[in-house]
């Protein structure tokens, strides 16, 4: 399909556009911006009058599955749509964990079913806590861009020692939760006074902190890539900055949902802020903030993890932690912009351009992607950035509508998403 998307305010951080541009596509990619290439007749012309275009946005941390099983849900690929999501990163999942090519082939059929591009990360090791480590060369001619131990860290630090030698033998990227399992066991919430006073067991920082520094000595002893999965404390976002300075091969993310609250947005034990990690305190939530404006911390993510009724339903310590996101990524994004009074597209950077660097250094055969240069796979969205929306969970596309956002009042809106040229999604009027 040849699509001419007249009117639109273009705003592509990775080539410092942001103004009006028509938009032309042919067969799945960007082939003009600005004037109609000679003879160029478009099969069908969007007017996007008042809205912005903008590239599709790239998430690095999304679970699709359904609640308590494996694979992929319909529900939340149109979720991911609907929130001008059009490229996800899928953490391994303790549901059937990618720790075998047949398992990772499966992944990739579904996700040629979909109309997002997906990318799995394959486990560490077999069963995902385990103590051997999988096949990675086979993960990797199966599809896996990198290699995880999900979400509760590496127990053993002569597995992670010998998965980096592995990785870097392989010339792939650890993708790591830096998180020291010991300390964080038992816990529910982030030490300080208001886990005290709520009577929580806390996670304290130095989970991180160790967990960071164990990873960054066997980097210097391996020569591995990783990239860092949703850090949350100041200590742990001083470290990468050293690690930074000092050359590693290192990138990093935060979480929206650390980005915006704290530990003392959890009230009265309200479950729907039971995520991981947890929340912390504002000393934390100002770094997080400093690092991502300052480039310290390469890109935003959702950390979409789908929770069912049942799982947010269990007093606070018990419950399930998580929060449905894919929906909300984009608003998150324009609200810090908005709170700090930093440039939009440097907000845009940070869920497009951004996580589309940390892919390509991580998996360069997977093509460029997150910009709307001349070339670019037409993956886009076309968003309302002055539409104020309020989120009601009944009206998001995600089978778990558990969100600590809930009733709250966000900034912009997707109209319409495109992926390779097709449009995908058309938000009901």
């Amino acid at each position: 399909m040849r699509l001419h998307i007249a009117n639109g305010r273009l705003i592509d951080p990775a080539h410092g556009l942001d103004g009006q541009h028509d938009l032309y596509i042919a067969q799945g990619r960007v082939v003009a911006v600005g004037a109609a290439p000679d003879g160029f007749q478009a099969d069908r012309r969007i007017d996007a009058g008042g809205l912005a275009v903008l590239p599709g946005l790239v998430d690095l941390s999304a679970r699709v599955a359904q609640p308590g099983h494996a694979g992929f849900a319909p529900s939340e690929l149109r979720a991911a749509l609907a929130g001008g999501v059009t490229r996800l990163v899928l953490p391994p999942d303790a549901e059937g964990p990618p720790d075998e090519p047949t398992k990772v082939e499966s992944l990739m059929r579904h996700a040629q079913a979909g109309q997002c591009a997906i990318h799995p990360l394959g486990a560490m090791t077999v069963g995902l806590a385990g103590e051997t480590l999988t096949e990675m060369a086979l993960l990797a001619q199966a599809g896996c861009i990198a290699f995880a131990q999900g979400e509760n860290g590496v127990a053993d630090t002569r597995v992670l020692w010998g998965a980096m030698r592995y990785a870097s033998g392989l010339g792939r990227t650890l993708w790591l939760r830096p998180q020291d399992p010991w300390l964080a066991r038992g816990a529910s919430a982030a030490s300080g006074a208001y886990a005290e006073r709520l009577g929580l067991e806390g996670l304290p920082a130095q989970a991180e902190t160790v967990a960071l520094h164990t990873i960054f000595e066997l980097q210097r002893a391996t020569g591995a890539r990783v990239h860092l999965a949703r850090l949350s404390t100041a200590a742990g976002l001083e470290l990468l900055r050293a690690a930074r300075r000092e050359g590693l091969p290192v990138t990093a993310d935060v979480s929206m949902n650390s980005l915006h609250l704290t530990d003392v947005d959890i009230g009265f034990f309200d479950t729907n802020h039971h995520l991981n990690p947890p929340l912390r305190g504002q000393r934390d939530r100002d770094a997080i903030q400093a690092a991502l404006a300052d480039g310290t911390v390469d890109a935003l993510c959702s950390d979409h993890t789908p929770v069912d009724a049942r799982g947010k339903a269990e007093p606070f310590a018990a419950s399930t932690p998580g929060a449905t996101g894919l929906e909300l990524l984009l608003s998150l994004a324009l609200k810090w912009a908005r709170d700090s009074r930093r440039p939009v597209g440097e907000a845009l950077a940070r869920v497009t351009a951004g996580p589309a660097a940390v892919l390509a250094a991580v998996a360069p055969h997977i093509g460029p992607c997150g910009h709307l240069g001349v070339d670019a796979p037409a993956d886009l969205c076309l968003a309302d950035l002055d539409a104020e929306w309020m989120v009601m969970p009944a009206s998001l596309h995600s089978r778990s509508v558990r969100t600590p956002f809930a009733g709250m009042m966000l900034p912009g809106r997707v109209r319409a998403t495109v992926v390779g040229g097709q449009p995908a999604w058309e938000t009901p009027v």
